[in-house]
């Protein structure tokens, strides 16, 4: 009775042969069904992850949207002014930063910016949204959202931002030695025209590709940054569903993560194709 009682509450038949389970699960996948969480019974795994892949999407989404823009602009920078006094001490800076684990600075930053400088209340940082705050477009819900996310946010960026620099600065520095850049200050083109048109369009063409993959690695590591934060996103999820044995909801959320490789090296492709004419079928806009 007890197997059966089981069996009907996680939709399950644990007596049906194996190929007829995984063609089951199959059809029920793509219907968006992805099972019952193992931990908390009778719960749709597909209705935790959308609860919980909004708080992700948001700070990550943030994080990336900030350290992308700041790594382009500061690269094409010292680049441009290479052996400058920006170059040598961001290069430096820009390494550290890239080679600091991301754990060590959501320690560093919950330490100083939450304990010692007192800049975040530990109670409004850590956990969720307060029951007393109504969720919706006003005021109170946002400003609690951004005390949550704040921290998390610095995380990404911290830890991203890094290698956003050096690549760009690469990028920028192979790309000035063009034969087109020469051709285009003889031609005396603005310097605006050929830095925004010229060089930061196909400098930032190596960027693009590894921001699709940057994402899937945020991703991933958001496992750690929301424990530590106690932040309610699909990282924190994943990590409760692995220490208590979840396996269902393990499952869901790793199909999510591959679900974002592929529309995040789609969204790459596409854009690629809008900085790069030469990749475009038949040359055409």
């Amino acid at each position: 009775q007890a197997r059966q009682a089981a069996a009907g509450l996680y939709d399950f038949d644990p007596n049906a042969p194996l190929m007829g389970q995984y063609v089951d699960y199959m059809l029920k996948l793509a219907q968006g069904d992805m099972g019952y969480s193992i931990l908390s019974a009778g719960t749709p795994v597909t209705d935790q992850i959308r609860r919980y892949l909004p708080w992700t999407l948001f700070s990550v989404g943030i994080g990336l949207t900030i350290s992308f823009t700041l790594g382009v602009s500061l690269g094409m920078a010292m680049a441009y002014w290479r052996g400058g006094l920006l170059d040598n001490v961001m290069t430096a800076v820009a390494s550290i930063m890239y080679g600091v684990p991301d754990f060590v600075i959501a320690l560093l930053l919950l330490m100083v910016a939450g304990v010692q400088l007192e800049l975040f209340k530990m109670e409004a940082v850590m956990g969720g949204i307060g029951q007393d705050v109504e969720a919706g477009f006003n005021m109170a819900y946002i400003t609690n959202l951004f005390q949550h996310a704040a921290l998390p946010i610095l995380t990404y960026v911290w830890t991203t931002v890094g290698g956003w620099i050096l690549t760009m600065k690469s990028g920028t520095i192979s790309t000035l030695g063009e034969d087109y850049i020469t051709v285009g200050k003889a031609r005396g083109l603005p310097e605006r025209r050929i830095l925004t048109t010229y060089v930061g369009r196909n400098a930032m063409l190596p960027l693009v590709t590894r921001l699709a993959i940057s994402i899937v690695f945020v991703v991933g590591g958001s496992v750690i940054i929301e424990t530590i934060f106690q932040y309610p996103g699909l990282g924190r999820l994943l990590f409760t569903a692995i220490s208590s044995r979840d396996y269902t909801t393990m499952q869901g959320v790793f199909l999510t993560i591959a679900a974002a490789v592929v529309v995040s090296n789609i969204l790459a492709d596409l854009l690629f194709g809008m900085l790069d004419p030469r990749v475009r079928v038949g040359g055409q806009k």
